[in-house]
């Protein structure tokens, strides 16, 4: 039987070259998430990096202005790639942070200004104000209780907050107020990493069309590509909010369509949908669930859903348990990845949660609803269970 070839179009191709390009994965584990080849995709690569240097690639040939930018493109990565290696020598040469925010003042009292400075050195700027106040300040007297107190919030692996640490200093003997242990906390430089602020995603009250429930909280299926659910959440960096758009698979619980912008048209969940339909290509019928948000309601997701014979459906409002699956997946995003980091820009918080999908949540993290398999390993293993079918005999 000749096999039929698959055929991408440009788009998922430059999004596939991004993953390895930009967000530091590995060929090796692009292929075995998008279930890609890896000659096709080394092709692509060398497809990209031919037109980066500005030859004609696979296209036509560049205009001359198209050779400009690529000239400009690659004589900004070249200042780039230089500044790094300066930034990598100074590392290697005064790895404390005492060192550096030492040059910081130097520099400030030589009329440059602590965020250029900062900013050239690639340190925190707050980190910096930060240090020079706990230089200022005395040391925090040493006591059982600070001690203790260190011990219940460790012990929490920093997820504790006053109320419940107050509580275990309590059930140690040490009646202490939770006032006075948040004072404690705050002189210690003890921050709970549950702490975070709630921002609101999904916007339901509009007058767009509506979708039956047609999923009903059957989260179990049988095989691959039956029913999808899709949300949104939010992703805080210090350059502002990043909204991620998801599409999981619920028979393998694996991530198969994800999309990242700064703000959350309509257009970031096509996006998401559209890379999970290029790497699936699911047959008619499918499930597609989500809440009830505007993006989801809209005319475009609709018509994306109905070209590929998708049938739509939707939680009843304001229940977050009909999409309980999806949000399970936000959770231990946020627990395991996100609430451990402080992402500078969207650029590093893009990178870091597609590595988590990619890297781990897909092909490496063990699933107790799937016998402690990978989606990934558990979707293959699935399929070498199925009955093959020769000449219509199973």
């Amino acid at each position: 039987m000749t096999r039929k070839r698959n055929r991408f179009d440009d788009s998922y191709k430059l999004e596939v070259v991004k993953m390895v390009k930009d967000q530091g994965l590995t060929v090796p584990q692009v292929c075995l998430d998008q279930n890609l080849g890896e000659t096709a995709v080394r092709r692509w690569i060398r497809q990209y990096d031919a037109e980066q240097l500005g030859q004609a690639g696979i296209g036509n040939p560049l205009t001359a202005e198209q050779k400009r930018i690529r000239q400009l493109e690659q004589e900004n990565r070249q200042l780039k790639t230089d500044n790094d290696i300066l930034k990598k020598g100074y590392r290697l040469l005064c790895p404390r942070t005492e060192v550096t925010y030492r040059l910081v003042r130097q520099l400030q009292q030589k009329a440059y200004s602590v965020a250029h400075v900062c900013r050239l050195l690639n340190v925190s700027r707050s980190g910096f104000y930060e240090a020079r106040r706990r230089a200022q300040a005395p040391a925090p007297l040493s006591c059982p209780v600070v001690a203790q107190l260190k011990a219940s919030f460790a012990a929490s692996n920093g997820c504790s907050g006053s109320r419940s640490l107050s509580k275990a200093l309590r059930a140690e003997g040490m009646h202490v107020g939770r006032y006075k242990v948040r004072r404690m906390m705050r002189a210690n430089g003890l921050r709970s990493v549950w702490k975070r602020k709630f921002v609101h995603t999904t916007d339901s009250k509009h007058n767009l069309p509506i979708a039956e429930n047609v999923l009903n909280r059957q989260f179990e299926m049988q095989a691959a590509n039956t029913a999808w659910v899709a949300d949104i959440t939010y992703i805080q960096t210090r350059s502002g909010w990043l909204y991620l758009a998801v599409v999981l698979d619920l028979f393998s619980r694996k991530i198969v369509g994800w999309a990242m912008a700064p703000s959350m048209p309509a257009e970031l969940v096509c996006s998401a949908m559209q890379m999970a339909i290029a790497q699936r290509r699911p047959p008619p019928g499918l499930i597609a669930h989500s809440d009830r948000g505007s993006q989801y309601a809209s005319a475009i997701y609709r018509s994306l859903l109905a070209r590929h014979g998708m049938q739509q459906s939707m939680s009843r409002k304001g229940n977050c348990w009909d999409n309980a699956v999806m949000e399970r997946f936000f959770l231990s995003l946020k627990m395991e990845r996100v609430w451990r980091r402080n992402y500078a820009n969207h650029g590093e918080a893009i990178r870091d949660i597609t590595q988590y999908i990619v890297g781990y949540y897909n092909n490496e993290r063990l699933h107790s609803k799937l016998g402690y398999l990978p989606p990934t390993v558990y979707e293959r293993t699935m399929a070498l269970k199925q009955p093959i079918e020769v000449s219509g005999i199973s």
